[in-house]
């Protein structure tokens, strides 16, 4: 591959004329300019990225935060983020967190050290600390689950309305007594959901029976089989199930059916993201839809507007009732 001096050579300029053509300064008369262009293209040059982005400061590199990179959850976000992100210039690298702190502090010293330009944090466990003390110096945007108290900008969806709507279509078709699988009571989303769900019982008269509130570790498939195997044993048995993921609805569907029962005649159930695997469900999985694609596009385009110097705010977007036929027979 040619370098910078067998350009200039092949052209009969200096190096320094090749520079001033390659970051396209004016000062280069237009024959010349011509001349060295089309040198470049006979030799197929290819000029030093690395190069350029130290002499910029820049590393045109975004770390993703997430904490599981095999959740399908994030497929689509990430989706988002590439596509724009590349499109711009800049490179992404998936940082699978497994909720460590350890392991946030490996990938926020690559921001301190310049190493990267800045983050997405989609990772629910995230070091709040950290991450908003990182971001007094160095731009971060926080996608899906965000932090109240933090001035990081966001882009997600209503979580507590979402959940609202879910436990509102679950009693609208005529369900009573409604369980809920919720996640850990430390992530805003699992808080905001519970919201959700206890303000669609209130609102029809309906107790809030804690009997039929369920806490998961994680969201594997696995743990809404779990979860349901409890639920299904109670002496008053729930009609219904709403569960804040579609991983752990999947798993409750297949436990439902493992135990004899059919659903949505016996049990009808709900999820919450609308990812490719609950429309291949039997049956069809009803979830909430959240736009993950536009959601990794917005946060990407926030992110890379905080590298450039400029304000951004947090966005707020649409969610949809998606109803399929596990609560609709």
């Amino acid at each position: 591959m040619a370098n910078i001096q067998q350009v200039a050579q092949e052209a009969g300029v200096s190096v320094a004329t090749v520079s001033r053509v390659l970051h396209g300064q004016g000062s280069v008369a237009t024959k010349t300019r011509i001349k060295v262009e089309d040198t470049i293209k006979k030799l197929n040059y290819q000029p030093s990225m690395l190069g350029r982005n130290l002499r910029n400061s820049e590393s045109r590199l975004l770390l993703i935060l997430i904490p599981k990179i095999s959740n399908p959850f994030y497929f689509d976000i990430i989706k988002g983020i590439e596509n724009i992100a590349i499109s711009q210039g800049y490179n992404i690298l998936l940082c699978e967190t497994d909720s460590s702190p350890e392991r946030e502090n490996i990938y926020f010293d690559l921001v301190r050290t310049k190493m990267a330009d800045g983050i997405i944090s989609m990772d629910p466990a995230v070091n709040m600390e950290a991450l908003m003390e990182l971001a007094e110096n160095h731009p971060i945007v926080q996608c899906s689950e965000y932090a109240v108290e933090s001035d990081i900008p966001y882009v997600t969806i209503d979580s507590e309305e979402a959940a609202y709507r879910a436990v509102k279509h679950l009693i609208k078709i005529g369900n009573e007594n409604i369980a809920f699988i919720n996640s850990d009571k430390r992530y805003l989303y699992a808080r905001q959901r519970n919201e959700g769900y206890q303000r669609a019982l209130k609102e029809h008269g309906l107790a809030v029976k804690e009997e039929y509130i369920y806490h998961t570790e994680h969201l594997g498939f696995e743990y809404g089989q779990q979860a349901v195997k409890s639920i299904l044993n109670l002496e008053d048995r729930p009609t219904a199930v709403f569960a804040v993921s579609d991983l752990l609805a999947i798993g409750a569907l297949k436990e439902i059916h493992a135990c004899g029962f059919h659903v949505p005649d016996d049990i009808a159930v709900v999820g919450f993201d609308n990812i490719d695997f609950s429309n291949m469900t039997n049956p069809a999985l009803t979830t909430i839809a959240q736009p993950m694609y536009k959601m990794g596009t917005l946060a990407v385009d926030m992110l890379i507007k905080k590298i450039q110097g400029n304000d951004v705010e947090s966005i707020i977007l649409d969610h949809e009732l998606i109803m399929r036929e596990s609560t609709s027979g």
